[in-house]
């Protein structure tokens, strides 16, 4: 139970998985069909904002002194630079307030460095990591997108090692090798948690 709320009011997931495990279609398609109201974290970022991309919709868009002075002032849940771009990314804890403020779970979609951080904050948070069926649909994902260098798809497929090494930290492991049974199974958990959780909490 997250503090200062009740167990079926409130709760923390955290969604964590690979590059190339398909979490984007996953995310949406869960918040759109949970029956547990979810309110997806944005995540703050220092990398620069793209075409098409809204301030405080897609992230919140901070300069690096922004972020670091945010950081050190402990705004931050969790922060982690990522893929060793420059760029740091992180969770506010305000994000964790907006969430209960609007009657909804905190969803987290954080890789899995954050993921850590927030489990040891938040221990009874609902962890699932998402995998992909093999490591080779992982790859071809990967390029099938081709937006990156070999390198950095290399950098990619290292760090996909790493994170599948630390699955076992998390609550639930989901394989995500069709998407209907995947979105279902994922419904399924977080019904079964909720539920429990009230019966907990009578």
């Amino acid at each position: 139970m997250v503090s200062g709320a009740g167990r079926n009011d409130f709760q923390i997931l955290v969604l964590s998985g690979p590059s190339g495990s398909g979490k984007t279609t996953v995310v949406d398609r869960l918040i759109a069909e949970s029956s547990v109201p979810l309110v997806k974290a944005i995540s703050a970022t220092t990398r620069p904002q793209r075409k098409g991309e809204v301030d405080g919709v897609a992230y919140y868009f901070l300069t690096t002194e922004e972020f670091v002075q945010r950081r050190d002032r402990g705004e931050f849940l969790e922060t982690a630079e990522v893929f060793g771009a420059g760029y740091w990314y992180g969770t506010l804890k305000s994000e964790i307030q907006r969430a209960r403020d609007a009657h909804g779970w905190a969803f987290l979609e954080i890789d899995v460095q954050g993921a850590l951080k927030v489990m040891e904050i938040y221990p009874e948070a609902l962890t699932i990591f998402l995998k992909p069926p093999s490591l080779e649909v992982c790859e071809q994902r990967l390029r099938s997108r081709a937006t990156d260098s070999e390198e950095t798809i290399q950098r990619r497929l290292r760090k996909v090692h790493e994170e599948l090494a630390l699955a076992d930290r998390y609550c639930y492991q989901v394989v995500n090798d069709d998407l209907d049974r995947t979105v279902e199974e994922l419904k399924s958990i977080i019904e079964k948690y909720r539920a429990d959780d009230a019966r907990r909490g009578e």
